[in-house]
């Protein structure tokens, strides 16, 4: 008896699939992208920022309350929460990078003067 080859799915990076007939011609087959106009959608993340979609679910929440529908608005608050701990992430982890963005133009500029007042010194010591 022969021994079959197990086949390998590989995924193609352009979202087509490839498959080859008993006979030896192979055929292409792309996925339609009629309604993506070529752009790669990544589903895991909102197209919207952090900051809008804060205010789209307190107003949300806030709606809901006003219904009378605490169990809703308790649910679009914890979302509104998230997304205010993603904002307060990035302003963390910005301050934190200007900080070290000020913290090394401090230390260029030192360098810069301990330079400067090397090469001075050098200068006035060649010219005695």
């Amino acid at each position: 008896m022969f021994q079959r080859r197990q086949k390998r799915f590989r995924r193609r990076p352009n979202g087509g699939s490839h498959t080859v007939h008993s006979n030896g011609h192979s055929q292409s087959r792309l996925r339609s992208n009629s309604f993506s106009n070529d752009q790669k959608r990544n589903n895991f993340r909102p197209p919207q920022s952090a900051e809008k979609l804060f205010e789209k679910y307190t107003t949300l929440a806030k709606e809901a309350i006003s219904f009378g529908d605490k169990t809703l608005s308790e649910n679009y608050f914890q979302h509104a929460d998230h997304f205010m701990r993603i904002i307060e992430d990035k302003n963390k982890n910005r301050n934190k990078n200007k900080t070290i963005v000020v913290e090394k133009s401090n230390e260029d500029i030192k360098k810069f003067s301990k330079d400067t007042d090397i090469k001075q010194e050098d200068s006035t010591e060649n010219k005695e």
